[in-house]
């Protein structure tokens, strides 16, 4: 049960009816993380203004995903865990199995296994990486541009598994349970 409440669209006035404005156009929905966030509408904007920067970085969305659902992971939320698989696999089109990957922090491809290897020492280090951990994701191709980002989206998805967590948002999208991999 939630402990937050989710606000109903409809009754929503002033600048959290404009926020849901904004998302149900972009979205064509407004995601029950979304509407709990908006009983404060101050944490609404300042969520989607880093979701939206960090969407135009050099990383792309299916790097975004994949980091999103490492850190997910990590941090046991099923509520973004469940929107992250459905977003990776309907929108992204990320293969089941590259998804599955991600959340215990893999990918066969150099570059992004560095990202996702950063995003997991990142969660489990709180940020305080050794110089050989950095220097790991430079070997892995990673720019010092994309290292920043990096960090960025693993802020950024630290931020929702903690509100997730916390509010105990109610899920709505197919459920994900964290720690439920067919590899662990």
């Amino acid at each position: 049960m939630a402990r937050l409440t989710a606000i109903n669209p409809e009754v929503a006035t002033g600048k959290t009816k404009e926020l849901f404005n904004a998302i149900q156009g972009k979205l064509g929905v407004v995601p029950n993380m979304m509407r709990t966030m908006a009983n404060s509408p101050a944490f609404l904007e300042s969520y989607l203004h880093l979701s939206g920067a960090l969407a135009g970085g050099t990383l792309g969305a299916k790097t975004g995903e994949l980091i999103a659902l490492a850190v997910s992971e990590s941090n046991a939320c099923d509520y973004c865990l469940s929107a992250h698989t459905y977003i990776g696999a309907n929108l992204v089109k990320i293969k089941p199995e590259v998804i599955e990957a991600a959340r215990l922090g893999n990918a066969s491809d150099v570059k992004t296994d560095g990202v996702l290897k950063l995003a997991k020492a990142l969660v489990s280090k709180k940020g305080l990486l050794t110089d050989s951990e950095v220097e790991a994701a430079k070997e892995a191709g990673l720019t010092e541009g994309e290292i920043g980002e990096v960090v960025g989206h693993v802020a950024l998805n630290i931020l929702t598994n903690y509100f997730n967590n916390t509010a105990q948002t109610e899920i709505d999208f197919p459920v994900v349970n964290a720690h439920q991999l067919e590899t662990v």
